[in-house]
């Protein structure tokens, strides 16, 4: 039982749709500048099938890649065989029939675009997700969740926009993250994605950069929507906590590696990891904070 549940949540990468029905929420909180509960987890529930279903395309179009990667998923992805492409049409129209409901027809139209984007992502001929256009694509992933929220209030501000972009950045940026742990099976496969293309070392050192660099922009977002104490509280904390695992690891991460990889790799997987850990907390983070702008705490 145990096993069926986290392979299926393998399958439709339930976390990061998780991570994507956070930055609904959150954005709904924001944007709309109430707490509108009900149409806040109604967007995040159509984001979170849409995610569903473009990542449960891409992981049947990354069985052969995953045999290596991620074993577990690629054989729970086998024995689904055509069940498994059912579940991703189904979550796929669950998203688009959620968002005609709403008779709002700029919703239904950024739903197709997150689609679309995850069809060539992850489909054959053009598997972008195997290029080095992956984090324009995955950029996508975060500005979509905020365009279906701006469009079904039709609040197109420049505060909406200025959420767009520093959440879409973080996606792209998180996707070259995964790309640390997909880097054998995608140099086995003749990828050119950013990281194959740099060569690992220095891939994860760019990464690394680019991670850092996200710190000013989530802090912008905190001053642009007037967040309270605990968001600078709970990004600073993070901030350490990967500031320290860098130290942890630096001597894998800047030493000379003789030419054996290995340590590197999986310092590379380890940090994936992290990532995904990172993220999923600092958008709940953001939802958080846009609920205690309108329900304040006193202590914050």
């Amino acid at each position: 039982m145990f096993r069926n549940v986290k392979g299926f949540a393998q399958f439709i990468s339930a976390e990061r749709g998780f991570m994507l029905f956070m930055i609904s929420m959150g954005a709904t909180f924001l944007i709309a500048e109430n707490l509108a509960w009900v149409q806040a987890i109604y967007l995040g529930f159509i984001v979170f099938c849409g995610w569903s279903g473009a990542d449960a395309i891409n992981n049947i179009c990354d069985v052969a890649l995953d045999v290596k990667s991620d074993p577990f998923r690629a054989e729970y992805t086998k024995n689904l065989g055509r069940l498994g492409l059912f579940i991703s049409l189904f979550f796929s129209a669950l998203s688009i029939s959620l968002g005609v409901i709403t008779g709002i027809p700029l919703v239904t139209v950024f739903i197709l675009v997150g689609i679309f984007a995850g069809v060539l992502y992850s489909v054959p001929p053009f598997r972008l997700r195997q290029t080095i256009y992956k984090p324009l694509v995955n950029f996508s992933v975060g500005c979509v969740p905020v365009l279906i929220v701006a469009a079904f209030f039709n609040v197109f501000s420049v505060n909406a926009w200025a959420l767009m972009l520093p959440i879409g950045i973080t996606t792209a940026v998180n996707s070259l993250w995964e790309d640390l742990a997909d880097y054998a099976s995608d140099f086995n496969s003749r990828a050119s994605t950013m990281t194959i293309t740099l060569g690992f070392e220095r891939g994860l050192h760019v990464t690394i950069i680019l991670g850092y660099c996200l710190i000013p922009l989530m802090v912008l977002v905190g001053i642009l929507f007037h967040l309270n104490l605990l968001y600078y509280l709970i990004l600073s904390a993070l901030v350490a906590y990967m500031s320290l695992r860098l130290i942890q690891k630096r001597s894998t991460l800047f030493g000379n590696s003789g030419g054996n990889t290995e340590p590197l790799l999986k310092l590379g997987e380890i940090f994936a990891k992290d990532f995904v850990i990172i993220a999923i907390i600092q958008t709940t983070n953001l939802m958080l904070s846009g609920y205690l702008k309108h329900q304040p705490i006193f202590l914050f």
